[in-house]
């Protein structure tokens, strides 16, 4: 007769440790752009390849005419993407038009690829009512301000997916300071209750604005929050655009299965600061952690990878960067074009039926404005 194994349910220690076992850091390639994981190689052809990388380069430039943009008061809120261009359109990359969008306010980028045009994410970074007016057939909201918020929303526009049986998700971000709030477990536990159509990313760059990771959570991984809510999580390299788009694509296919959501957390790091509204990163981190961080650039390992495969050259890439620099350029003017606008059109949408007062001020603020 064999002897059962001693079992203490009060080793609270090896508790800790199973748990951590169960959330293993997925690649697919190395910081040098070789691949590490044949097994995930996901089955992308050629010319993906190269339109994905392309979408990674547009996005750096984005970032970069943004933050000119921004520094010379053409733009208002801007919060830098450099760093984050595996997380945030490699993970895009893996889902289609009819899904639903629900972007937080660093999500500029998926949200253009997604069908917004870019300037129109100008005029909405400036305040513009004309960057919150979204054609029928974009399926997204504007960027939410509220952290964590947009958990919430998603889980009911996944819910209504999956009761109209559509063969579609919502799928949204936020970021590891957002983790902390408890809109983002209400979200993950309500369409994990309702097993809706969602595919949830927390993008953990290292920093809540400026209070790190570590003095958040003592959990060891973000993506362990989904247990308590009866979801999948999963841990994969942010900066790898491989495995990043393979987790999302397996978990989109999980989530219309009827499966219920999953959660993702994306290892990556934002190369500036948290905004460009007076945040400065020097003042809470040190030299060591940008140039740890600089050798990992998505860019560079996905264009190591392209280049050994023989899809990619210096003359491709220097043609593309010419042709992104003349269309962001005449998406600022398209922007600046836009009509001004004025106090007596944000009172007038303030209410379906205005207030007395309302129509008052209405009428003062047309007056001075000349109408």
């Amino acid at each position: 007769m064999t002897k059962r194994k001693n079992f203490n349910p009060l080793d609270f220690e090896k508790h800790l440790k199973n748990v951590d076992a169960q959330y293993p850091f997925v690649q697919v390639m190395d910081e040098t752009g070789k691949i590490v994981n044949e097994d995930l190689v996901p089955d992308l052809t050629d010319d993906q390849l190269v339109e994905l990388f392309s979408d990674m380069l547009w996005s750096r430039a984005l970032n970069d005419r943004s933050t000119t943009l921004a520094r010379q008061g053409r733009l208002g809120f801007f919060a830098p993407t450099a760093g984050q261009e595996a997380s945030q359109l490699a993970s895009h990359y893996a889902f289609e038009k009819e899904d639903v969008l629900l972007p937080g306010y660093r999500d500029i980028p998926q949200l253009i690829k997604h069908g917004l045009s870019v300037d129109k994410a100008f005029l909405w970074s400036r305040g513009h009512i004309e960057g919150n007016k979204y054609s029928e057939d974009l399926h997204a909201v504007p960027p939410q301000i509220i952290i964590g918020a947009q958990y919430v929303q998603a889980a009911g526009v996944g819910l209504g997916l999956k009761k109209r049986g559509k063969q579609n998700v919502a799928f949204t971000y936020t970021g590891d300071g957002g983790s902390s709030q408890g809109d983002v477990y209400e979200g993950i536990n309500f369409a994990g209750a309702f097993k809706a159509n969602v595919v949830f990313y927390i993008q953990n760059n290292g920093y809540a604005i400026s209070t790190p990771r570590h003095k958040q959570t003592a959990a060891t991984t973000l993506a362990q929050k989904a247990a308590a809510a009866g979801v999948p999580g999963i841990q994969v390299d942010g900066m790898d655009a491989l495995a990043v788009y393979a987790v999302s694509k397996a978990a989109r296919d999980w989530a219309i299965a009827g499966n219920g959501p999953v959660v993702i957390e994306t290892i990556t790091s934002r190369f500036g600061p948290h905004s460009l509204s007076g945040d400065d990163p020097k003042r809470y981190r040190d030299q060591a952690s940008f140039d740890a961080w600089d050798k990992k650039d998505p860019l560079i390992r996905f264009r190591n990878y392209l280049t050994e495969k023989g899809i990619w050259n210096e003359d491709k890439e220097v043609a593309l960067m010419s042709k992104i620099d003349d269309e962001l350029k005449e998406a600022v003017k398209l922007a600046d074009q836009a009509p001004k606008q004025n106090v007596s059109e944000f009172l007038e949408v303030m209410y379906e039926e205005p207030t007395v007062t309302v129509r008052e001020q209405i009428k003062e603020f047309k007056a001075k404005e000349g109408q």
